[in-house]
């Protein structure tokens, strides 16, 4: 009885069980209830979770009158209750024009860079800049939203309880929660010097008015809540009051009425309090069971479970009905679930559920494709892709579209990862680095960008650009960018319109201090304008082009309002996370029967054939997160559930989809990080189904996805011998080539036959043959001024010339300038033999082929013969090598300049010499660096070659070398010696890890005898 003595209503609360399908048997309930002769259902006003959710029971109206045979019917008014987690909002029943004085919600945008400002002031000097600020104060809107849904007010960081737990908090909680607290005040008062409520705090009062209005004046036409599941304190007290109401009821979907007594009290005390002294969630509630929620909902509406009734009503696609009491034994809780053992079959029948397991996210990709596939060729068959897992979502929408199935992700993407969003985010990167070479590539051939030119006419200019910039890391800027654009200019006169458009958009990204604040309010206008020069209209032109538009001017109106500033080396972190945040959904348009559907948006959705793929640990159910500022037990202090409580709404989402007619549970052996765990719901099942688990194995869809991509056994691949013919031999032999051409022929045809060589990266990390460039050109123009500065001036400038990076400066340039010193020490110290000829190109003829080289510097003997010199800056080759036929460079140059090869050099070599600047290996070095070696036998050395015989032995190699390879006709066969130390630049090209396993024992011997 109530205080005035009238009779308190009996809560109209029902449930539709998961097998009878959630929309379709609402609508079939709906109509014979409400429906009138005259008006259909015009009166009746149901409340639902989302837009979404409003979306599936109109078509589930529509299937209903068709099935009726009716040719039309007035559905209901339907009104959104809202998802915050969608970003929607509330429909105009609950949130009329100018009703009830309640104050307008900040908008998200202005409230993230207000909450910023205020952090930043809180923090003082410890305070983040840019990004990391802005996803700070994001955090900081995220916690105050998960209070506010739970009507848990600021002034609740105070209450004795949380004091009492604040000791036992590690420092870094501590400081969290005060910084969080202190914030909180100063936020109250923004918001009333602002007039300004938040978005979560305005729903809940717009909840209670609408709560107090009908409890005062229940309306006369039948209001019915169908599908709301949020247990929100403010949404539980409005739909108490539905449920009273003379023509009002709450429906929800998958609640479990066959679930034990023992079982319910098992789920924990779900917001039932034993004293009022408690918290609402006990550490042992069973939080990530698939009804806690339900639960919760119940007790905050005041109704016990035995009050709600089951909707007798069933819709088009319902399973049969033990698949229900499956759902509910699949989920048992620790100690309900030791009835498994003697559950009788029919509480444990999972007919027309099946486990698919693929090798990894393509093969799961492909197989459920193919599954799609097969179930639309049935009419009227509708299929539904159920994943939290975007990227798999995405894969088996373009594997769809091979046969022409368009079905787009409901879900959508992030607006960073669209057409139009990847361009504006690239334009950022541009700004971030200063135009370093792979950013600003990626800008300028980005499929939106062309300038005012023809598309094909900008990427053939582009790309002439990018393969003279590939190498090591250029200057920062557009400076080296526009003197290979003037050179290439001379001789391809549409680049220099290229670079003119492209450099009119790109300058106005670099044109400033890239570490100084700037306002990020115009740098966002100097992105947008720099990017719509780029890629004309066609950036804001499609679904992605209007939300980066709408994204822009709010983003930058806030921005600009708030005075907030950022580096512009950090817009480009900033721009992303906020882009994070945007979802891009396709229009509408896509396959009839066909859908591919987040959890949120499957929620209340019913197919014939559901497939819930990526049923692995972290992806279905996501991981339990923990809150990034309120420690676990200051939210369970408050009454705010933690973040395993999402883990049950996710199990929830399972049971339903599991009571569809036809249900695949699809996952992946491995992720892109290696093996992946199975989800702890899949498991479930396969454990509940036991020794019948054979028989619920989807293997026919795995098979066909692996014959797709399987090819016809091709045999082993034979080692390559390629055959040119005798003007294809004809070619010039390097002094360095003359080893490639006997150790490894291939490589040699490769390279000097083909004309094949490796295309280096942008911005390419230094190598070891870069690295010996940058030396070599040290020693070059050191060796050539007149007079000579000290050695390591000369350095200092080669680096600068190069754009040496900072971090090979620390490191390499120390040691190289020890070593470089040494060289310097040595030739000064000269007084037998003085240097003739540096870096000098020689020739000659042997057998009618042209043999050719850079020597690195030639010496003159005070007997006049004269000392092959070559500078490394590793390790010189060893005498053993030389001695079987390799490391031939020094005899061949010993070969030209006997001969005259060089220009004003003649004379006869008598000494060969490598120059390493490695670590020095006496300790009479005092620089520490640089050693001479000759890879003869000399002094104490016992192996090697003698050096009277080296040079015969030299020409001995090279004679033979022609008459095989270049003059004759044997194979140019790949690791024709398996000792030869080759490099692995041509290894994919002669399909090494196909045949090396294959070679045989004569293949062995020829390589061996070569």
């Amino acid at each position: 009885m109530s205080d005035e003595g009238r009779v308190t209503p009996e809560p109209k609360v029902h449930s539709i069980a998961a097998h009878r399908g959630f929309a379709d048997a609402l609508v079939a309930g709906l109509v014979p209830r409400y429906s009138d002769d005259e008006l259909g259902l015009a009166k009746l006003t149901l409340l639902l979770p989302s837009s979404r959710a409003r979306r599936t029971v109109s078509e589930a109206f529509i299937r209903h009158a068709g099935e009726l045979g009716r040719p039309g019917l007035l559905m209901p008014r339907m009104v959104v209750v809202g998802d915050l987690d969608l970003d929607e909002a509330l429909g105009p029943l609950l949130d009329p024009l100018g009703s009830s004085g309640i104050k307008p919600a900040v908008d998200p945008q202005r409230r993230m860079f207000a909450l910023a400002a205020l952090i930043a002031e809180e923090m003082g000097d410890d305070a983040p800049k840019g990004a990391t600020l802005l996803r700070l104060a994001r955090e900081t809107g995220a916690t105050m939203d998960r209070l506010l849904v739970e009507d848990v007010g600021p002034e609740q960081l105070l209450d004795e309880k949380v004091l009492e737990i604040h000791p036992s908090l590690s420092e870094h909680w501590q400081k969290s929660l005060r910084l969080f607290a202190r914030v909180q005040t100063r936020w109250l008062a923004w918001l009333d010097a602002n007039n300004s409520l938040d978005a979560a705090a305005r729903r809940n009062r717009l909840f209670d008015h609408a709560t107090a209005g009908w409890k005062a004046n229940p309306p006369a036409t039948p209001i019915v809540a169908a599908g709301v599941t949020s247990a929100a304190p403010a949404l539980a007290r409005l739909l108490r009051v539905v449920s009273e109401l003379p023509q009002g009821a709450v429906i929800l979907p998958d609640f479990d009425l066959t679930m034990d007594a023992d079982v319910w009290e098992e789920l924990g005390r779900a917001g039932n309090r034993p004293s009022p002294g408690d918290n609402v969630f006990a550490k042992d509630d069973a939080v990530t069971h698939p009804q806690y929620h339900l639960k919760l909902l119940l007790n905050r509406m005041g109704v016990r479970r035995e009050e709600v009734q089951p909707w007798h009503r069933k819709g088009m696609t319902a399973a049969s009905p033990e698949r229900s009491h499956a759902i509910g034994a699949l989920f048992l809780p620790p100690e309900g679930s030791k009835v498994w053992a003697a559950l009788p079959s029919e509480k444990r029948r999972l007919s027309g559920v099946r486990v698919m397991q693929a090798a990894n996210p393509e093969e799961e990709a492909q197989a459920i494709a193919l599954l799609v596939r097969e179930a639309v060729e049935a009419p009227e068959k509708r299929v539904a892709v159920v994943t939290p897992d975007r990227a798999l979502a995405r894969r088996v929408v373009h594997h769809l579209a091979r046969w022409n199935i368009v079905a787009d992700d409901s879900a959508g993407r992030p607006l960073s990862q669209t057409a139009a969003g990847r361009a504006f985010l690239l334009a950022a990167e541009v700004m971030a680095e200063n135009a370093m070479s792979v950013s600003l590539m990626a800008l300028l051939g980005h499929p939106l960008a062309k300038g005012g030119m023809e598309r094909g006419v900008w990427l053939r200019q582009l790309r002439r650009i990018e393969r003279e910039l590939r190498g090591p890391r250029l200057e920062a800027g557009l400076e080296p960018v526009a003197e290979v654009a003037a050179k290439l200019a001379e001789t391809h006169k549409n680049v220099g319109e290229f670079w003119s458009q492209a450099e009119a958009a790109l300058s106005l990204l670099v044109e400033r201090d890239h570490d100084a604040p700037s306002s990020l309010a115009e740098l966002i206008d100097t992105l947008a304008e720099s990017a719509e020069r780029l890629c004309g209209e066609r950036l804001w032109s499609r679904e992605d082009g209007r939300s980066l538009s709408a994204f822009v001017e709010e983003f930058r109106l806030h921005a600009r309002e708030a005075g907030f500033t950022v580096a512009p080396r950090d817009v480009a972190a900033l721009l992303s996370d906020a882009m994070e945040q945007v979802a891009v959904r396709p229009p509408y348009g896509g396959h009839a029967r066909v859908q591919v559907l987040g959890l949120l948006e499957a929620r209340m959705n019913r197919a014939d054939f559901v497939i819930c793929a990526g049923l692995n640990e972290g992806v279905w159910p996501a991981r339990g997160s923990v809150d990034a500022l309120l420690a676990p037990p200051v939210l369970r202090t408050l009454g705010v559930p933690g973040g395993d409580f999402r883990i049950g709404l996710s199990a929830h989402d399972l049971a339903g989809a599991l009571g569809a007619p036809e249900v695949v549970l699809s996952r992946a052996a491995r992720d892109e990080g290696g093996p992946a765990i199975p989800s702890r719901f899949l498991l479930r099942v396969q454990a509940l189904l036991g020794d019948q688990l054979p028989r619920h194995e989807e293997v026919q869809a795995i098979e066909w996805a692996r014959a797709m991509s399987r090819a016809p056994d091709a045999g082993v691949y034979p080692r390559p011998k390629p055959l040119p013919d005798a003007d294809q031999r004809k070619v010039a032999i390097s002094a360095t080539a003359l080893d490639r051409l006997r150790g490894d022929p291939y490589q040699f045809y490769a390279q000097q036959i083909l004309g094949l060589k490796d295309l280096d990266a942008l911005d390419a990390e230094p190598s070891a043959a870069w690295q010996g460039t940058v030396a070599h050109e040290i020693l070059e123009r050191w060796h050539q001024a007149d007079p000579k500065p000290p050695i390591a001036e000369v350095m200092e400038a080669v680096f600068d010339d190069h754009n040496v990076h900072p971090l090979m400066r620390g490191l390499w340039q120390p040691r190289l300038q020890k070593a470089l010193e040494w060289v310097e020490s040595e030739i000064a110290g000269y007084t037998d033999r003085e240097v003739v000829a540096v870096e000098a190109w020689g020739d000659m003829h042997v057998e009618g082929v042209r043999v050719h080289g850079k020597i690195d510097r030639l010496d003159r003997l005070s007997d006049g013969s004269l000392a092959i010199v070559d500078y490394k800056t590793g390790s010189p080759p060893s005498s053993r090598m030389v001695e079987q036929g390799f490391a031939l460079q020094l005899g061949l140059l010993g070969l030209m300049a006997g001969r005259g090869g060089f220009e004003g050099v003649t004379g006869e070599a008598s000494a060969f010499e490598y120059w390493s600047l490695g670590k020095a290996k006496s300790d009479s070095n005092d620089f520490g660096f640089g050693y001479v070696e000759t890879p003869l036998r000399v002094g104490n050395k016992r192996s090697g070659i003698e050096p009277e015989d080296f040079l015969p032995k030299s020409e001995g190699y090279l004679t033979d070398a022609i008459n095989r390879w270049i003059k004759g006709d044997a194979p140019f066969t790949a690791r024709l010696n398996p000792d030869y130390p080759a490099y692995d630049t041509y290894d994919q090209l002669m399909r090494l890890e196909e045949w090396l396993p294959h070679m045989d024992a004569e293949e062995d011997a020829e390589g061996g005898a070569a």
